[in-house]
């Protein structure tokens, strides 16, 4: 059957080449009618996914013809060393030998056809991400280079593989910290560069700066000392930097623990006088919360939420939060206040929040008659209700504290002498705080 096959091709070659006989052969090379025939021999067993007999006739192909006479020899090329890699792969050396060769199709194919040096590029890089193994070095410096050769549009896996490396070869001490917090900032900045294609790719870019972020955080490169050291001279230098001023404050927020010194509350007033915004006004809350300025911090919280370039779920972001250090700090009917919004701006945050409308009630004090000290609970039972109705992740915690709060119910016989009764409808109001609820009375 295969030399029907072979019989068959010849002769289709035979014919194109008499063609060509009066066409410019050049393209093919010096050996133009060996390459023609091993071109046509591999690309019809390729498109019958025959690859078994299309390797050994496109190696003859890639060895015969020059890069620039076709496209498809470098890309199909790509797809039958992959497969053989595959195939051998309890073979190191092979393999290693079949990396090298996928590699250096990227680089010809960038070579020839500057077009597509950027899909090729990228390609390059995400193989060597599949099949390097064991060797960070390595596969740093191909990142390195593909970054260098096609700048903006290196794609985010690369971007984010490429500081993944770089950490590791800060662990293996191949490369210092100083090195580190350039390349995460260049890369961060690239990506936020980036122009999404579609939703799936704005999504993808989302959770790769996400991913970078974290990595940075949990790799622990960059101690508060070894940033206040690296950008202490460089502030002192151009303390009019804006965006100096906005690099120092991101970066020493991702450290543990510093935000309390003199460098951060220096960049963040840079930040605040040459350009106010919700980012700065959020900024200085984080670090009057940290020197346990309470009203200085609410106050600066309470301006990035009213500030127009803030959008909703920001806003939403912002209230729970203040919810949150408002009743930490004994603020409770302020926390009320903040929290109660948080619903209706982002619903992803409303079972959150509707858990800490609950606690606060649950933990407020009224005076009053037997029923008034009493009431808190219910409200704090129907938030909870809504907790979990809202965040169904939450129940376990909302059905803990129903249970604790249930417990101060008043008796059916009680409440009757107060003239209230189970079902009834109840108005609370206590320590600046409303709310109605539904009588709820134990035997």
């Amino acid at each position: 059957m295969k030399k029907v096959l072979l019989a068959a091709l010849s002769f289709a070659l035979l014919l194109s080449g008499a063609g060509l006989k009066a066409q410019d052969k050049s393209k093919y090379g010096p050996n133009a009618d060996e390459c023609m025939k091993y071109l046509s021999y591999y690309s019809e067993y390729y498109k019958q996914k025959n690859y078994d007999d299309a390797t050994p006739n496109w190696r003859k192909a890639y060895a015969l013809c020059p890069p620039s006479c076709s496209q498809n020899l470098l890309i199909n090329g790509s797809d039958l060393v992959s497969k053989l890699i595959a195939k051998n792969a309890k073979n190191p050396i092979m393999v290693e030998g079949l990396v090298d060769t996928l590699l250096t199709l990227q680089d010809v194919r960038a070579q020839y056809y500057p077009k597509y040096a950027s899909t090729a590029l990228n390609n390059k890089a995400s193989y060597a991400a599949k099949y390097i193994k064991n060797d960070p070095k390595r596969v740093f410096d191909i990142y390195e280079g593909v970054i260098e050769a096609i700048g903006p549009e290196t794609k985010a896996s690369v971007l984010f593989n490429d500081f993944k490396a770089a950490v590791d070869l800060y662990n293996a001490g191949q490369l210092g910290t100083e090195d580190v917090l350039n390349l995460y900032q260049r890369n961060l900045a690239m990506l936020e560069a980036i122009t999404p294609a579609s939703d799936l790719e704005k999504q993808q870019i989302a959770d790769f700066h996400t991913n970078i972020e974290n990595l940075f955080i949990s790799s622990k490169v960059a101690t508060c000392d070894d940033l206040l050291a690296l950008f202490g001279p460089r502030y002192e230098a151009n303390p009019n930097d804006l965006a100096l001023a906005k690099n120092i404050v991101k970066m020493l927020s991702l450290a543990e623990d510093c935000n309390d010194n003199d460098l951060y509350l220096n960049a963040v007033t840079t930040m605040y006088t040459l350009e106010p915004s919700a980012d700065a006004a959020y900024y200085l809350y984080k670090l009057h919360s940290a020197k346990g300025n309470v009203a200085d911090a609410v106050k600066y919280l309470n301006e990035a939420i009213d500030r127009e370039d803030s959008d909703v779920k920001a806003d939403a972001a912002y209230n729970y939060e203040l919810a949150l250090y408002c009743f930490k700090n004994g603020r409770s009917a302020s926390a009320y206040e903040a929290a109660s919004k948080v619903p209706a701006m982002d619903e992803n945050l409303a079972g959150k929040a509707y858990l800490l409308l609950g606690t606060i009630w649950g933990s407020t004090t009224c005076g009053g008659d037997e029923i008034a000290r009493r009431a808190p609970y219910w409200v704090a039972c129907d938030y909870m209700n809504k907790a979990k109705a809202a965040d169904p992740s939450l129940a376990e915690d909302a059905n803990r504290y129903i249970g604790q709060y249930s417990r101060f119910f008043p008796a059916a016989a009680d409440a009757f002498m107060y003239g209230v009764n189970n079902g009834d409808s109840y108005t609370v109001v206590c320590g600046g705080m409303r709310a109605t609820t539904t009588a709820r009375t134990v035997k």
